[in-house]
């Protein structure tokens, strides 16, 4: 993995996620970059910076989640997801697409099977529990269309790196 494909992950993050907005059919409130005021209380949402939004980024989804240590095609949609869902979310689904133990938890033994795996048909079967996971939702009918959009999006990107 290198900074490189982090750069890339973040970029297209951004490009999914937006400015800022305060939609009343969001659970997250008042968001920019896709930081909530929900998840980040004590941030002065209006006023994040790009900057602040990718040391979140980078620390509380790319590093929990090990995004260093996984294939760069699958690092870039697992990342997408924590920002999205949370970590557990994309961990979970992770290891659904593996076919091993679902415990939310990105040990040693979902380490050796993600780097392992045959990295295409691991990434279009995480693509298809994702979508799974948001048509779930109860906001699925808000926001539907554009997290398929999305998770179509990311997937392509990702699909550069197999």
């Amino acid at each position: 993995m290198t900074d490189a494909v982090l750069d890339v992950a973040f970029e297209q993050l951004i490009l999914s996620e937006g400015g800022y907005v305060n939609d009343p059919n969001d659970a997250g409130g008042e968001t920019k970059y896709g930081v909530s005021k929900k998840a980040y209380p004590d941030l002065d949402i209006k006023n994040l910076t790009i900057e602040q939004a990718k040391e979140i980024y980078c620390k509380d989804y790319w590093d929990r989640c090990k995004c260093g240590q996984i294939p760069d095609c699958l690092s870039i949609m697992v990342a997408d997801t924590a920002y999205n869902s949370g970590c557990s979310r994309a961990i979970k689904i992770l290891q659904q697409a593996l076919d091993i133990k679902v415990d939310g938890i990105i040990g040693n033994g979902t380490l050796c099977a993600v780097n392992s795996c045959h990295r295409e048909k691991t990434l279009n079967k995480y693509a298809e529990l994702r979508l799974e996971f948001l048509q779930s939702l109860k906001s699925w009918r808000h926001y539907g269309k554009g997290w398929t959009n999305r998770v179509n999006e990311v997937e392509q990107l990702a699909k550069q790196y197999v």
